[in-house]
């Protein structure tokens, strides 16, 4: 039995073990071809060793006078990146929570039903309805600005639901001592169920934060200035079609690009995992 139990945890260890291979490799390979010059990329002769332009490549990108895509350093990128993700990010948690919040602790006309369609809308992804969304950023004349870039992202089913499913575990007795006490919608909302959602909050702080810094579609459809462009969207634009390709800038900004999702998920790991527990009581 105890030969068993040692075998089956060996075997999970080397599954989880190869699983990280699989992952880190690929970074790790950016890494360092980030750190090669052009010519040694291209004629072929990267080994799996650092090279040693890793300082001068990376002072080049985050140089304030070198342009990452045409005009634009790589610091205006990040700007953009970071206030269109943060913008979908708030705007997807304050919607959702207040959705939720009307969903379960109020009673009015086609509840169910509000909550069914809010739920129906799961089934339609951005690329199903991007048509007629974009003639509707185009109406509001937000092309190739932020509101553009942010507000036809920030309705969340899935964050709605998470955050319903949160509510409907929180005890009525909890509502009713409230309601006793004299507590208001308001106030029951600002006193008691936000402090208790903050590990929810946490969790899909998380998960909205690295959707809308991934965000690749709707970006590159909504903008066509240089300026208004996201670090995704300035990834591919990097890429040549004449063999002009700066591959050592390419692997170095993707990497750097990499950067904000992983400090937001190492940052606030704890609370990520204790919200997504919550979320599922």
């Amino acid at each position: 039995m105890e030969t068993k139990r040692n075998f089956s945890t060996a075997l999970s260890h080397i599954i989880l073990i190869i699983g990280i291979i699989v992952i880190i490799f690929p970074i790790y390979y950016a890494l360092v071809t980030s750190s090669q010059t052009l010519q040694t990329i291209l004629s072929g002769k990267t080994t799996l060793m650092p090279g040693g332009n890793f300082i001068e490549n990376y002072k080049e990108i985050f140089s304030t006078d070198k342009n990452i895509i045409q005009g634009i350093s790589i610091w205006r990128l990040l700007f953009n990146s970071l206030i269109v993700t943060l913008c979908i990010t708030l705007g997807k948690t304050t919607i959702s929570i207040m959705s939720a919040y009307a969903i379960v602790y109020f009673k009015f006309p086609l509840q169910k039903i509000s909550f069914a369609l809010i739920f129906l809308t799961l089934m339609l992804p951005i690329e199903v309805r991007i048509v007629p969304t974009f003639q509707m950023a185009a109406n509001l004349n937000f092309l190739d600005t932020f509101q553009g870039l942010s507000v036809p992202l920030i309705a969340s089913a899935t964050a709605t639901f998470l955050f319903r499913q949160f509510f409907m575990s929180i005890p009525d007795e909890l509502c009713e001592a409230a309601r006793i006490d004299g507590a208001g919608p308001l106030r029951f909302f600002f006193d008691t169920i936000l402090p208790l959602s903050k590990t929810s909050i946490a969790a899909l702080f998380v998960i909205l934060f690295i959707y809308g810094w991934n965000q690749y579609l709707w970006p590159l459809l909504i903008t066509t200035k240089q300026s208004m462009g996201t670090i995704i969207i300035a990834l591919t634009q990097m890429i040549a079609n004449d063999g002009t390709t700066p591959w050592h800038l390419v692997m170095g900004v993707s990497l750097v690009a990499m950067l904000p999702p992983v400090l937001v998920v190492v940052l606030m790991q704890k609370w990520f995992v204790k919200g997504l527990i919550d979320s599922e009581k």
